[in-house]
């Protein structure tokens, strides 16, 4: 059950490697796009070329969709980035159902674990799989593997080095499960008194505005975690601009030189560079996106809104 890209890889190891997938749950196609054309999902579309057979319910507990599933007569259930289960479908199969989760869990349960581990500065994260249960992301935890993640990585780089390597957990687990050597471990086992366990809530439009008010890290960071989608966002008065520029970044570095601006100031030449003031330094743009334009370098954007020659701009 997957509907993502990122769920892909995982039927693909399974199929590959010759393992008797019975059927795939996915998505309802859906309007995609400027053109809203109807748009089937990474995992269906993988599933077709596999002639896997398919099932794409609208609700969990549809009588037509409970009675398709258990025709499949699955001795197991396996889902990687779907939606929550009721437990008449989760309960199903002989050997139950389990999930492929882009994290460390207990952290980072919800939605988007990679954006938010990024967004939060980890050095590492990694993939579990996980026995399903009445609350999300909580139940027993089969296998884990750990993952670095360096300065310069987004959230695009770790999802598709997480991606290979949850396939290859995917299947570890399944191998374990047949011989039957699993042994799972509840959660609160990885929880000490003193751990904060974070969180990974779903992604809204508001929550990619990027927070001028923090540090140069937080910053570098919150662009890293949201890049290359959902994609930090802000708003920036250009010279010679009747109103304000709403710009996507994708990508920028630090500078931490001491400067006495005030927060949201813009220093650019107006043909290669720009830069936004921060409390302990700047936010060097480097990959921008306007409303209706392409990706572009920082300087393509300057040079097609011609700012003058001044330096500093107040945001």
């Amino acid at each position: 059950m997957g509907t993502p890209e990122f769920a892909v890889e995982s039927l693909k190891i399974l199929v590959e490697n010759r393992y008797n997938v019975v059927g795939v749950i996915t998505m309802p196609d859906k309007p995609s796009g400027r053109g809203h054309q109807i748009q089937s999902s990474a995992v269906k579309q993988y599933a077709i070329s596999q002639k896997l057979p398919i099932l794409q319910p609208e609700k969990l507990k549809d009588a037509d969709f409970l009675d398709a599933l258990k025709s499949l007569k699955a001795d197991l259930q396996i889902v990687v980035a779907f939606r929550m289960l009721p437990e008449v479908v989760w309960d199903m199969p002989l050997y139950g159902t389990f999930n492929l989760h882009a994290s460390l869990l207990p952290q980072y349960r919800g939605a988007a674990p990679i954006n938010w581990a990024i967004i939060n500065g980890e050095k590492e994260t990694g993939a579990t799989t996980f026995y399903l249960t009445h609350e999300i992301d909580t139940g027993k935890i089969i296998l884990q593997e750990k993952l670095a993640i360096s300065n310069t990585d987004n959230a695009g780089s770790v999802h598709d080095r997480l991606k290979l390597l949850g396939a290859n957990l995917v299947k570890k687990t399944v191998d374990l499960l047949i011989k039957g050597k699993i042994d799972a471990v509840e959660q609160n086992q990885f929880i000490s008194t003193n751990l904060i366990l974070k969180s990974a809530p779903k992604i809204f439009k508001e929550t990619c505005n990027i927070d001028i008010s923090k540090d140069v890290e937080s910053v570098y960071n919150f662009i890293r975690g949201m890049s290359p989608y959902p994609t930090a966002w802000i708003q920036l008065e250009f010279p010679n601009q009747p109103k304000k520029i709403l710009l996507k970044v994708f990508e920028a570095e630090r500078d931490y030189e001491t400067h006495n601006l005030p927060i949201g100031t813009v220093v650019t030449d107006g043909k290669k560079f720009a830069k936004i003031a921060l409390n302990d330094g700047f936010i060097v743009l480097k990959q921008v996106q306007v409303a209706g334009k392409k990706q572009m370098e920082i300087g393509e954007l300057l040079r097609g809104i011609k700012p003058p020659k001044s330096t500093n701009r107040e945001l």
